[in-house]
């Protein structure tokens, strides 16, 4: 199998996101726990979010001609590779406290980690990234690692 990954993307290898800042209030929590059909009260009331909130609240607003054919916003925090179409690899995620109205969140993702493969099908090649979402005041709230597949 040749060499994919050349020296320019794994000099990505480390490198991080600007920090995002996230503030976090009870409308959002009480919009995200209904379009996901939550029912405990405290979703619904918008006492504490669910856990799979994280996931919507860092995702940007764009306009809709610049959603990928999937509908998700396309992810510029990648090197140039050779392999282009990208696919769901998995998610670790590990909660430390959760999320309340008015909690001032930061959140930084890091590529970690990539890894050449060869599949049934071809080459692929995974993409690791590493999230950390701490308040403002620096206590863990949670952490992340996805995966992408390249093919």
């Amino acid at each position: 199998m040749g060499e994919l990954i050349d020296d320019a993307a794994r000099a990505w290898i480390g490198r991080s996101q600007d920090p995002q800042r996230i503030e976090i209030n009870r409308s959002d929590i009480i919009k995200y726990s209904i379009a996901t059909e939550q029912r405990l009260e405290k979703y619904l009331l918008g006492d504490e979010a669910p856990a799979m909130f994280m996931f919507g609240a860092l995702r940007p607003l764009v306009p809709m001609e610049e959603l990928g054919p999937d509908g998700i916003t396309v992810d510029k925090f990648i090197p140039e590779l050779p392999l282009k179409r990208v696919m769901a690899g998995g998610t670790e995620m590990t909660f430390h406290r959760t999320i309340h109205p008015g909690d001032v969140l930061i959140a930084t993702r890091s590529l970690s980690e990539m890894v050449e493969k060869q599949g049934s099908t071809g080459p692929l090649i995974f993409v690791s990234y590493n999230l950390v979402v701490k308040t403002e005041g620096g206590d863990m709230v949670m952490e992340e690692k996805q995966t992408r597949i390249l093919r």
